[in-house]
């Protein structure tokens, strides 16, 4: 499937759906976005979801093109709305087709929509603002002053990082899922645990972790926390 919005290829990716059902989530890496057709984000087992965490991680980049207002349904060619949507106290955003074929979610907005992201604590700003003098927004990727600004001039977004600590409550449902016959691996709550400290503790060490500066600097802070969760989840996930 070509994409809605840039209409590059789209690569499909077969996921475990609900009341084992499959479900084929169809991902523009140029436009750092998915279509789901009708409900299917909805569809997603727990494990799913961690499959595109670690799906997102891999493609996640510095380099994106922005979903317009010119994005076509893919189904039946209409032009998708804008539409504004929240889930508990985060807001997001996607592009519907009106007549409900599906929608184009961006990676940054199908992870609010999962609550998967928080803004930087006061402390944490500080500590960013000490090392790096500008960082890429995680929503559109231009470039945020942070001598001069805490959220992106372009977007609005609010400089923010991934909450990897949400993963915990991933692994109680999948203990939980519609396939209660399905092992789950044991290993796995140890590698979240890890991909979460990992995250955390990067702003307690700064100063000396090249990598992360790098990797924050260029694929937002989001980006970062994507790259750390995707090693751990390519152990075995």
């Amino acid at each position: 499937m070509d994409c809605p919005n840039c209409r590059s290829a789209m690569a499909a990716h077969a996921l475990e759906g609900r009341l084992g059902r499959s479900v084929t989530i169809d991902l523009c890496a140029a436009c750092q976005a998915f279509w789901f057709d009708e409900r299917e984000s909805l569809q997603l087992t727990p494990g799913a979801t961690l499959t595109l965490f670690r799906i997102v991680g891999e493609h996640v980049s510095e380099r994106r093109g922005s979903v317009t207002d010119g994005a076509r349904c893919p189904r039946c060619g209409a032009a998708l709305a804008l539409t504004h949507d929240r889930q508990r106290n985060t807001a997001f955003q996607y592009f519907r087709c009106r007549d409900g074929h599906g929608r184009l979610t961006t990676f940054y907005d199908f992870l609010r929509e999962k609550d998967f992201i928080r803004p930087l604590s006061r402390e944490q700003l500080a500590e960013l603002r000490r090392n790096i003098q500008f960082v890429n927004c995680s929503n559109c990727g231009a470039p945020i002053d942070l001598a001069k600004a805490s959220a992106c001039s372009h977007c609005g977004s609010p400089i923010s990082m991934l909450d990897v600590k949400q993963t915990e409550d991933l692994i109680a449902r999948l203990r939980e899922a519609d396939r209660p016959d399905r092992a789950v691996d044991p290993t796995l709550p140890l590698r979240l645990a890890r991909a979460r400290r990992e995250v955390e503790a990067s702003f307690a060490t700064l100063q000396g972790d090249s990598v992360w500066l790098s990797d924050a600097a260029t694929s937002g802070l989001v980006g970062a926390g994507l790259h750390a969760l995707a090693r751990w989840l390519r152990q075995g996930v």
